[in-house]
């Protein structure tokens, strides 16, 4: 069965770590929260958003948005202000402490990553390394 692309996302690296709850896998920034209740609107058979990572790109990885039918056992799950976001386990070490947001331009709009765990990007910022 194919696959859904639910968004596009860029890789931001963070030169100093924020504030955010050691605990915190995933932190969602508001415009993040509501940008992602607008694409579930209507929606029913999804539960919410998956976020993984794959091999791609000239630095190695890059993101990965899926809308999710289910939470697998090893998923890691992060709820905010109503909506739902599952972390695949694959994905989980490179994003804990990641700050989710969206952003819109004149030109783009599209998920932004802040991740504290990334050592290096490529030019486009669609991949990065851990």
């Amino acid at each position: 069965m194919a696959s859904r692309i639910a968004a596009a996302a860029t890789v931001r690296a963070v030169k100093s770590r924020r504030n955010i709850p050691i605990r915190a896998a995933l932190v969602l920034s508001s415009n993040a929260v509501n940008k992602i209740k607008e694409i579930l609107k209507g929606k029913d058979e999804y539960i919410g958003l998956r976020v993984g990572v794959r091999q791609r790109g000239c630095n190695g990885l890059s993101y990965t948005l899926d809308y999710a039918t289910h939470k697998d056992k090893l998923d890691e799950e992060v709820q905010q202000d109503g909506v739902r976001v599952i972390i695949d386990r694959k994905a989980q070490l490179s994003l804990l402490g990641t700050e989710m947001d969206y952003v819109e331009g004149k030109l783009s709009a599209e998920f932004v990553f802040n991740n504290p765990n990334i050592k290096g990007t490529c030019g486009c910022g669609e991949s990065f390394s851990v």
